[in-house]
């Protein structure tokens, strides 16, 4: 584990979304897959194609972390798959992948536990809490009405919310204006080393990390205070700071 810092417990938790509120593997994957066939029109070698150059390694079944798909925005994605989509415009392009994870994403996001559960507890022991992600507001959005999370989160952004994109500080900072707390009151909580990035870069107090994404334990050693396997151990985490 990384060199713990002495810090006082947080009072604003700022989530990542895919990764750490929701198995990224059991979401994105398929997610992605179905989606470059479509794009492609059932052109499977021209799919492949399309989900390698966004970081999938067939072999292993799974995104690398730090890939277009663990870590980037719709931006990135439209950028990687524009060369394979012969004729198709950028703006058309991304305003087709934005308009798709806005609706399916939603859908087919799979929660690594109870989160209104768990979003209960910890607004119940006084926590303020925000989720911050590179997908597309829309969707961050229906994904929080869909599991019942609204009454518990103060703050959703994401990659066009107009706070600049991860690993940018601006999401971090947006949240902590939103709801009064000063960067060195918040942790943020994620999979993925831009997650932290961007925490570091705001000067958020404390970085957790979970295993629930495309990062590793070793890979998210250099960046994060603390690593637990899911979020569901969370507050047994905050109560012992």
């Amino acid at each position: 584990m990384a060199e713990i810092r002495e810090v006082k417990r947080p009072r604003g938790l700022l989530f990542d979304k895919d990764g750490t509120l929701f198995d990224y593997h059991l979401t994105w994957t398929p997610l992605l897959s179905d989606l470059a066939l479509r794009l492609a029109e059932d052109n499977r070698a021209k799919a492949e194609a399309m989900l390698a150059s966004i970081g999938y390694e067939r072999a292993q079944g799974r995104f690398r972390s730090g890939s277009i798909a663990a870590a980037g925005d719709t931006l990135a994605l439209a950028d990687a798959w524009l060369p394979h989509l012969q004729g198709s415009d950028r703006a058309e392009l991304i305003a087709v992948l934005d308009a798709h994870f806005g609706e399916a994403g939603p859908e087919r996001s799979v929660p690594v536990t109870d989160l209104a559960a768990l979003f209960g507890r910890l607004k119940a022991s006084g926590y303020i809490i925000g989720i911050a992600t590179n997908d597309v507001e829309a969707s961050a959005l229906g994904t929080v009405a869909r599991f019942g999370l609204a009454a518990h989160v103060d703050f959703v952004a994401g990659y066009d919310s107009g706070h600049g994109q991860k690993p940018g500080p601006g999401m971090a900072l947006a949240f902590c204006d939103a709801v009064g707390l000063s960067p060195a009151e918040i942790a943020v909580i994620g999979d993925n080393g831009h997650d932290f990035e961007m925490g570091r870069r705001a000067g958020a107090a404390l970085g957790v990390g979970v295993l629930t994404g495309t990062s590793g334990r070793d890979e998210l050693l250099p960046f994060t205070d603390h690593i637990i396997e899911t979020i569901e151990l969370l507050p047994a985490l905050l109560d012992r700071l």
